[in-house]
């Protein structure tokens, strides 16, 4: 029963961090805490990654600036250098999903994701580091 009511917990607050609201405040807090808003809204690998961030489920469990399920965004680029082996590291977990890194909670696995779209996504978040 405790595990039943423990799974069922676990969905609803799953269901109750989702939401436009989030997606929509997420796209105006990007750009807080870099050197130049600018530079960063004209950098494509930036565009697309917060594009592919837009339509998908990423933020259900992540936020730029705030631990929420997942680690923050700037957590994450503030641990890994951006480089290539970085990128491809952390395009691998997206699509494969992965834990112990950032807590118990696995990240969720996105295995319809294409590699080039998921590197993508971990250039962008690495492009937030402060």
């Amino acid at each position: 029963m405790k595990k039943v009511l423990g799974t069922f917990v676990m969905v609803i607050s799953l269901m109750a961090c989702g939401g436009n609201k989030e997606k929509e405040s997420a796209k105006g807090d990007d750009d807080k805490g870099s050197t130049s808003a600018n530079s960063l809204s004209d950098n494509p690998d930036y565009q697309k990654g917060l594009a592919l961030v837009g339509k998908s489920d990423c933020l259900t469990c992540h936020k730029v600036d705030e631990k929420n399920i997942g680690p923050a965004y700037r957590e994450v680029a503030a641990k890994y250098e951006n480089n290539d082996e970085n990128v491809k590291m952390l395009a691998g977990k997206i699509i494969k999903g992965g834990s112990g890194v950032w807590g118990a909670i696995p990240m969720t696995p996105h295995p319809t994701l294409s590699q080039e779209d998921a590197e993508a996504l971990a250039k962008y978040v690495l492009l937030l580091k402060k």
